[in-house]
């Protein structure tokens, strides 16, 4: 069943691989590099604001989804959601940060929030076939708004973008919360202090390795625009989409695993199924970094135009950070699990610690090749981190990276049983 429910989430996060390169590739031929650097720094700081309302809206919502009534943990969610996601955004305006699309910032972090609360809801209660349905289609009608705004109402502006994000969300969010609602007592709904202190509890912990891994992944875009312009962040950004992107489908077997070790009692057997999860992402990278590898320089050139003549260069600098990023990631996900949180603050502060004082040289110099061998470097010392945390726990061999025979078999079936 497990195999199975990795088949299916794997599947899903294939194809939201696919849909996040068309909509890089559509909004870059559309806007350029100066159109897709705004929306990077937009987006940036909507995920920003995330961090913030994931206290309660993220994993503490899939980690107390058993363990307390749905409709209180609900209660604190949906109501923290609102709160952070009108107050940052308008703290945001306070000190100047994009006042021009404020509306739209206020707009995606309320409703993202909301909806992560709901995604978050499926996976604590594993219900992964409805996680893996809303993943897929907060991609596909995000693009299908944003082409009836520019082939209908005939939109072409930048904000084109925001304003469709904000009609996928919604949608999304309504149908999501009527699924949910119908398991659900509207008398259920309460506060409890013990609810709130333990998700709060739960909740910074956890944000906190979250928040500082985001700046650590996103801090460049700002020193890019600072030392080299919009531009600049346009045509980095293209990079680092693709490692999110591609980062996806391991985090499809990581979300499995989460939702694993969370509702499991046994920690040898969660020990088990982490290395079985290192075995796959390790395999699928491998394959993927050298799909990256062989890709012709001028293809990029052709998809996304004569702007984005380095992305060959990006990704073969930010390859090894991309490869070790994916592996770790199960690892970390094993850590949020059993609620050793520690390791990923660690872990978080020392890539953030790199990045900051490397950037400040590495970019003024060589503009974006500094900002893609910062990155890398930071990536590589934070999973190396983790690793060694774990295996200074677990017995190590190198069998735990190289997927047997067997397990091909049966990877193999599930995906037969899936298709039939």
């Amino acid at each position: 069943m497990k195999q199975l429910k990795v088949v299916q989430t794997f599947i899903s996060r294939f194809l939201i691989l696919i849909l996040s390169f068309g909509l890089v590739i559509f909004s870059t031929n559309i806007w350029g590099s100066e159109g897709k650097g705004t929306i990077s720094i937009v987006v940036a700081n909507v995920a920003l604001v995330s961090f913030f309302s994931s206290i309660f809206s993220g994993s503490s919502t899939s980690y107390f989804a058993r363990k307390f009534r749905i409709e209180q943990v609900l209660l604190y969610s949906y109501v923290w959601s609102v709160i952070i996601g009108l107050a940052i955004p308008l703290l945001f305006s306070f000190i100047s940060v994009e006042r021009e699309y404020l509306y739209y910032l206020i707009g995606i972090s309320v409703l993202s929030s909301l909806l992560f609360t709901n995604i978050n809801l499926f996976v604590g209660t594993q219900n992964i076939r409805l996680f893996n349905i809303y993943t897929v289609l907060q991609q596909l009608v995000h693009i299908l708004f944003i082409a009836v705004l520019i082939y209908i109402v005939q939109l072409k502006d930048v904000s084109v973008y925001f304003l469709a994000h904000v009609f996928c969300l919604l949608v999304l969010f309504l149908t999501s919360l009527f699924l949910i609602l119908k398991n659900c007592r509207i008398s259920e709904f309460s506060f409890s202090k013990k609810v709130f202190f333990s998700m709060l509890d739960y909740g910074w912990k956890t944000q906190l390795s979250a928040f500082v891994q985001f700046l650590n992944y996103r801090l460049s875009f700002y020193f890019l625009e600072y030392f080299e312009g919009i531009a600049a962040v346009g045509i980095f950004s293209i990079g680092i989409t693709f490692s999110e992107a591609i980062w996806t489908i391991t985090r499809s077997i990581a979300v499995v695993l989460y939702s694993d070790v969370v509702n499991s009692s046994s920690r040898e057997n969660s020990i088990l199924k982490t290395k079985s999860s290192l075995k796959v992402s390790f395999s699928l990278m491998l394959i993927f970094i050298l799909g990256i590898m062989i890709i012709p320089g001028f293809v990029y050139t052709e998809i996304f135009g004569k702007e984005f003549s380095e992305t060959k260069k990006i990704m073969l600098l930010l390859c090894p950070g991309i490869f070790a990023i994916a592996v770790s990631d199960m690892v970390g996900y094993y850590f949020s699990a059993i609620k050793e949180l520690r390791i990923l603050n660690i872990k978080s502060i020392v890539g953030l610690l790199i990045t900051v004082s490397f950037s400040f040289f590495a970019i003024p110099k060589w503009g974006i090749t500094g900002a893609c061998m910062v990155t890398t470097f930071s990536y590589i010392v934070s999973a190396g981190i983790l690793f060694w945390k774990f295996y200074r726990s677990t017995d190590f061999q190198m069998k735990d990276f190289i997927v047997s025979k067997d397990e091909i078999k049966t990877f193999i079936a599930n995906f037969s049983k899936k298709r039939a």
